[in-house]
């Protein structure tokens, strides 16, 4: 059981890398950015659903705030990081994305601490059994897939029947054409990374229990996230959503063959090679160039 047990738990991981991703791939659909401080905004739904329980706060009421202020995050990140450099058609968003999330990282840093906190939850004790079977799992590994598919499905669902998501559909094909219709577009861009940095929030909320909250644990999480939106590629979600999938199963089976010392060498090695044979992604589409 201990394979089963650590192959559930790479499921478990990759369903968040996956929903971290997803708003590389929202950003990326509306504007053609994408925000590189996505790890930071993981990183604060967590030491800020923390801090907040610790101030008194119950649970459910931490989370939302955390929330929140994960979104108004990703909109100071449209802000000042991307819009200046969206108007100039400069490149240098960028640079700009990752320098803010360093920022945010030291930022927090001086109000949390650099040592490392516990984040407990009743979720995360008490192993799940199946028939009698110890699967040597908690029962958030079980619940984050889920919260994972549910929240991929709602954005699926936004996207098609809704006219925000119309809206902001209309805005990542053509933004001159939906300005000239009446569609907002400066307002559809800022939602778009509000939504972002509020998926990355949920991601750092959801696996706060399952490790250490710490200022710095966004930054090898979005690295990983931003490996799963180009893997799955970066246009389409639902590939995304499998990278992400294959991503965390990819690390459970490197851990438990070879041991923890390989697993980044080899997935990302893995990464490397999927990539080399499928530039666009495992979903993507390749673009087609006009000579």
């Amino acid at each position: 059981m201990d394979s089963l047990s650590v192959l559930l738990s790479g499921l478990a991981l990759g369903s968040v890398y996956g929903l971290v991703a997803l708003g590389f791939h929202i950003s990326w659909s509306v504007c053609g950015a994408v925000n590189f401080a996505q790890g930071s905004s993981a990183m604060m739904g967590a030491v800020a659903t923390f801090m907040l329980w610790q101030a008194g706060l119950p649970m459910p009421l931490a989370i939302i705030l955390a929330l929140m202020l994960c979104a108004f995050y990703g909109l100071l990140v449209e802000q000042l990081a991307v819009r200046p450099f969206l108007a100039r058609r400069s490149d240098a968003w960028l640079m700009a994305t990752v320098a803010l999330g360093l920022v945010c990282d030291n930022g927090m840093m001086l109000v949390f601490g650099a040592e490392p906190r516990s984040l407990p939850s009743p979720l995360a004790t008490g192993s799940v059994s199946v028939a009698g079977m110890d699967l040597g799992i908690y029962p958030l590994h079980l619940l984050m897939p889920v919260v994972v598919l549910v929240l991929a499905c709602a954005l699926d669902l936004v996207r098609r029947k809704t006219l925000a998501g119309i809206a902001m559909q209309a805005v990542a094909q053509n933004r001159d054409a939906a300005s000239l219709v009446g569609i907002p577009v400066p307002i559809m861009i800022a939602i778009a990374f509000m939504l972002s940095s509020l998926l990355a929030g949920i991601g750092g909320i959801l696996i706060a229990p399952l490790a250490n909250v710490q200022t710095d644990m966004g930054v090898v999480l979005g690295l990983k996230a931003f490996a799963v939106a180009i893997l799955g590629g970066l246009g389409n979600a639902w590939g995304i959503v499998a990278a992400g999938l294959l991503f965390g199963m990819a690390e459970a089976a490197v851990t438990l063959s070879l041991g923890s010392g390989f697993t980044q060498i080899v997935t990302f090695a893995l990464v490397i090679a999927a990539l080399a044979i499928r530039p666009q992604g495992l979903l993507g589409r390749a673009l087609v160039r006009k000579a």
